[in-house]
């Protein structure tokens, strides 16, 4: 099974476990995967060993020849007596001749975390990693001496902003000044730590099944032992000097991270001539939590390295360009070949986003990419019925394949259905919400899952309708679909909170769009019907409220991350009312003449 970044899954993998000599320190290293093919190099932190990455080698090693280390003091490596031989230098050390012993000759590519990361930075500013080291990915672990100089740049400038960013930090790193005590934190761990309630920690921080926590055999020593690498760093003059490097570098970091914020990559870019940075949604241990997202990740840059055209996903990360909105972002939209669909998919377009476009009717799903690519945007166009379950599946896995994983999903295919309750047959009422709720709940199930899991947040925009919160007569099979609609939204909304995609519930009022002409009356003649549909139209045409408000209003809700947005006034009002005055709501739905 092949991921949208490249990256293939495949089965347990032979290791070749191997010693790497460097001075008196016998580093362990254990290889696996195409030995042909590039080399990355996964470096760990506290308190792991190489079995961190055991979540990300699995994707890795179809493509790429994976070599994994045993920290000094961690594993099967030497473990030094003293502190002092824990310093980022003396690791940095070690990675060398690991880079050295395990691809002579060519560079290779490094994925490191935690103090790995930290010390994989020393390696990479140092003038014989521009020789060694094509890119190097970094999650939760910067260069201190990064972080410094970005520190004392906000403190020149002392606004409250600046004070805040750097005092966050700093409480960030407190529990360093700790773990860099001489035995108290060793005996505590030794006291209050094993296995398995590490594993349950973590479980709960990460958000991930204890299983997929994965420790070396050796954890209960290499937990002390590690601490070593605080005491010997965290205070070290060294790490005030400023280091550039001219290797490729991105870097990763999740919004819940205890230790290490976003913003201290801020001027990521004063010391690396090209960074990518990813926010991931998610804790410290991404290697647990988000492995599919590092290989991709890790992969994408060597692709761009090795010269292939940048990703989506890395260009929409990189740092210091100019973009568009939505440039480098993909919007995937049902019910896009008319009306507010067309609109809103052509708004997302000019502010630069990449449109994946369906409608039952292909043709008019052509139309509207055809209107964007006229217009220098990039859209594919896709025929679907999304009253399909198995079809919007089947559609999901061909985008995801081809385009990637959407970074927008709008739901936006209804259609509309008027009579009294008894005047409507079952098939016809079972029709109505098979599309407007079955196809909203279709797309969020079988896209939802990829946007969740890769940790990079995403917008589900879901269209309901005034009507989901205004009871009518005449109305009862579409205002239940849309009312049904709205408490899904915000259920799912609840569901995905933690995983960064927000869900937006959009409510049109009074819209002049083609739903009404291809709306299906109930319980009157077809010529009845028709002068009917006739009326309404005109009634809404002087309403002169169009799609594209409506899909202004879509992108704004994107942009700002709104979840309940009633489009036109008379829907606002209504939805102040229906809170405040529900039964004055009511009574008019009683009152009022289906006509």
């Amino acid at each position: 099974m092949t991921s949208p970044g490249g990256i293939a899954e495949c089965g347990a993998a032979d290791i070749t476990e191997r010693i790497v000599r460097n001075g008196d320190i016998e580093i362990a290293v254990y290889e696996q995967g195409h030995r042909g093919g590039e080399t990355i190099v996964l470096l760990h932190g506290w308190p792991d060993t190489h079995h961190l990455w055991d979540g990300v080698t699995p994707l890795l090693t179809e493509r790429f020849h994976v070599v994994s280390v045993d920290n000094r003091g961690h594993g099967k490596s030497t473990n030094p007596k003293s502190f002092r031989n824990f310093a980022l230098a003396a690791l940095a050390s070690d990675y060398m001749a690991v880079i050295d012993a395990v691809s002579p000759g060519k560079p290779v590519h490094v994925l490191a975390h935690d103090w790995g990361s930290v010390a994989a930075w020393e390696v990479v500013c140092d003038e014989w990693a521009q020789r060694r080291i094509a890119s190097f990915t970094s999650v939760a672990g910067p260069n201190i001496a990064h972080v410094g100089m970005w520190a004392r740049n906000r403190l020149s400038r002392p606004t409250p902003k600046n004070l805040g960013l750097v005092l966050a930090q700093l409480v960030s790193f407190g529990y360093m000044f700790y773990f860099m005590l001489p035995l108290l934190p060793k005996a505590m761990f030794a006291l209050t730590i094993n296995e398995k309630r590490w594993r349950k920690g973590l479980s709960r921080a990460e958000g991930v099944a204890p299983e997929e926590i994965f420790l070396g055999a050796t954890f209960k020593k290499d937990i002390g032992n590690g601490l070593r690498i605080y005491r010997a760093n965290v205070l070290a003059v060294r790490q005030r000097q400023e280091r550039f490097t001219r290797v490729p570098v991105q870097v990763i970091v999740g919004t819940r991270d205890p230790a290490v914020r976003q913003a201290s990559y801020t001027d990521a870019l004063n010391w690396a001539p090209a960074v990518w940075r990813r926010v991931v949604k998610g804790g410290h241990w991404l290697p647990f939590s988000h492995p599919e997202l590092l290989a991709t990740a890790a992969a994408e840059l060597v692709d761009a390295t090795s010269g292939l055209p940048p990703a989506r996903g890395l260009r929409r990360a990189e740092m210091g360009r100019q973009r568009k909105p939505f440039e480098d972002q993909l919007l995937v939209i049902t019910g896009g070949g008319s009306g507010i669909g067309r609109q809103t998919a052509l708004a997302f377009a000019r502010d630069g986003a990449e449109v994946v476009v369906s409608d039952v009717n292909l043709v008019s799903a052509k139309e509207t990419a055809a209107l964007i690519s006229d217009a220098g945007g990039t859209a594919y166009a896709y025929q679907l019925d999304v009253a399909d379950e198995q079809a919007v599946i089947a559609h999901a896995g061909e985008v995801e394949a081809i385009h990637g994983v959407p970074d927008i999903l709008i739901n936006n295919a209804g259609v509309g259905a008027a009579g009294a309750f008894f005047s409507t047959p079952s098939d016809q009422f079972k029709r109505v919400l098979d599309i407007n709720l079955y196809g909203v709940v279709n797309g969020c199930r079988a896209f939802g899952p990829g946007m969740a899991a890769r940790g990079l947040g995403g917008h589900i925009v879901n269209l309901s309708s005034m009507a989901a919160y205004t009871p009518q007569q005449g109305f009862t099979a579409y205002s239940t679909s849309k009312s049904a609609v709205f408490m899904f939204s915000d259920c799912l909304r609840a569901e995905l909170a933690s995983s960064g995609v927000s869900v937006a519930t959009i409510c049109p009022g009074i819209v002049a769009t083609n739903i009404i002409r291809n709306t299906v009356v109930s319980g009157l003649s077809g010529e009845q019907a028709v002068k009917k549909l006739a009326a309404v139209d005109r009634a809404y045409k002087l309403r002169r409220y169009g799609p594209g408000k409506v899909a202004q209003q879509i992108v704004k809700a994107v942009k700002k991350d709104k979840a309940v947005v009633p489009v036109t006034p008379e829907a606002a009002l209504q939805y102040r009312l229906s809170r405040f005055a529900p039964g004055l709501v009511r009574l008019v739905a009683k009152t009022a003449s289906l006509g």
